[in-house]
């Protein structure tokens, strides 16, 4: 049956021009799909605007503060207008890093110690020793990121830049060395385990989304145990914190040492990329799907009350 979609896109978060380009791919299969689409640059005004469209399903390609953060989940919900992936609860959680690394500890899910403090006193000294990697509670897409590496003898001063949008309290979180992987919840279903690499310090901004800026390897050359614990912690995470559609969690995994291997959890992604270079379509398409099928999968689970 074909709807009327309105798809929303770009936004007010840092994260506008990730979400312009998901937005872009997601409006073709959806054309190719047969629907209406009606792109939506969301604004302050979005909730005159879908009144006006009178959407049959909303199709949420926003990334970042208030489009994953349970702020646009609780208008549409007050809209009665059926929309994808995860609701006001679990989306709010998800993005708040320090919340959800609390519930990740209490359901059994391995996370790196870290501490929430002022961006003035992550300034003034190292209040964790080196390595330590300093972020946004809540950003996504490695936005506002910092690696501070064990050879620093000053803390990290760009936090104080008068531009700076990350937030007055950041996490420092101590750095695990070793490899990135991440594995994406499909319903109910763990897909497949992408390591990535990337010749920059680490998966930042850039290696995420720069042509060339990471390698994705999949299925992940690790240990079929150390594969299948990955699928297991992200098909926890996705259920603990409450997700419905898709989701993303994100791991580093040290194999390193000597007998010491330590995989952590860093953060589930309640609204994952679905750009060219993004990781959820080519993990579904490792699983059988492409990318049209896994847009209508999406577009066929949108509900209220998520």
């Amino acid at each position: 049956m074909n709807k009327k979609v309105a798809l929303l896109m770009g936004g007010l978060s840092v994260e506008r021009e990730v979400s312009l380009a998901s937005g872009a791919e997601i409006a073709k299969a959806l054309t190719e799909l047969g629907h209406e689409v009606v792109e939506v640059d969301v604004d302050k005004d979005v909730s005159q605007r879908l009144t006006e469209i009178n959407p049959d399903v909303v199709f949420n390609a926003l990334h970042g503060r208030y489009g994953e953060d349970g702020i646009i989940q609780g208008v549409l919900e007050m809209l009665q207008i059926p929309y994808t992936h995860s609701g006001v609860l679990s989306s709010a959680l998800a993005m708040d890093k320090h919340q959800s690394k609390i519930v990740f500890k209490v359901s059994g899910i391995p996370v790196a110690n870290h501490i929430i403090a002022s961006r003035g006193e992550i300034a003034a000294k190292h209040i964790m020793p080196p390595p330590y990697v300093v972020k946004p509670v809540n950003e996504g897409s490695s936005v506002g990121i910092f690696l501070v590496k064990n050879e620093s003898t000053h803390p990290i001063q760009e936090i104080l830049r008068p531009d700076w949008q990350g937030g007055e309290e950041l996490m420092v979180e101590r750095y695990i060395k070793g490899r990135e992987l991440t594995c994406a919840v499909m319903g109910d279903v763990a897909l497949g385990v992408i390591e990535i690499t990337t010749d920059m310090n680490f998966y930042n901004y850039e290696a995420k989304y720069e042509d060339n800026g990471s390698q994705h390897l999949l299925p992940a050359p690790i240990s079929k145990s150390i594969y299948k614990q990955v699928q297991t912690l992200s098909l926890k995470a996705h259920r603990v914190l409450g997700c419905k559609g898709i989701s993303r969690t994100d791991f580093r995994y040290n194999d390193l040492g000597h007998g010491n291997a330590e995989l952590v959890c860093l953060e589930t992604n309640t609204q994952p990329g679905m750009t060219k270079t993004s990781l959820v379509p080519e993990l579904a398409l490792h699983a059988g799907h492409d990318f049209v099928e896994l847009v209508n999968w999406i577009l066929e689970d949108a509900s209220c009350n998520r």
